[in-house]
């Protein structure tokens, strides 16, 4: 019988005009939580290769991906799913905006939104440590331990 393993992800943490891009993942809008673009990595890709690719996937934004800022795990025990999530500091590249019409190509993110520190206080989002990582330019890499995915 075979363990099942955690789900390895990556994630963007992308500023601009002091404004964090969030997206929500889950297919059919059956929750308001919101994340940053991301997603899984495929095998034989480096971790910033998966992220440009998710975060074009999600957005059509090309990025930048910079220096590791979070290193997140969550769970939702009554599904037996675990993932450990690395959040990188990334920089648009190119265009700034997302197109109205832009469709994720594998139609789970299905809206899109940045928001300032204080909207994203009032936001439902996942890791809870993200405004902390996400606004705070002297913050060093973090640890976020093992939370719930939803509260």
């Amino acid at each position: 019988m075979s363990e099942k393993q955690p789900r390895v992800a990556v994630r963007a943490i992308i500023i601009h005009k002091d404004r964090l891009l969030l997206v929500n993942a889950w297919a059919g809008q059956k929750s308001p939580l919101m994340c940053t673009p991301g997603g899984g990595v495929n095998i034989g890709t480096s971790l910033p290769e998966n992220l440009k690719r998710e975060v074009f996937e999600e957005t059509g934004l090309d990025i930048i991906v910079g220096a590791p800022a979070l290193v997140n795990e969550f769970h939702m025990p009554e599904k037996d799913y675990h993932q450990v999530e690395v959040f990188f500091q990334c920089t648009l590249n190119g265009k700034t905006n997302i197109a109205d019409d832009w469709k994720d190509l594998e139609n789970v993110v299905n809206r899109h939104v940045w928001v300032t520190e204080a909207e994203l206080a009032k936001t439902m989002h996942k890791p809870s440590s993200l405004g902390r990582v996400a606004f705070d330019p002297n913050c060093k890499l973090i640890y976020d331990p093992l939370e719930l995915i939803v509260s």
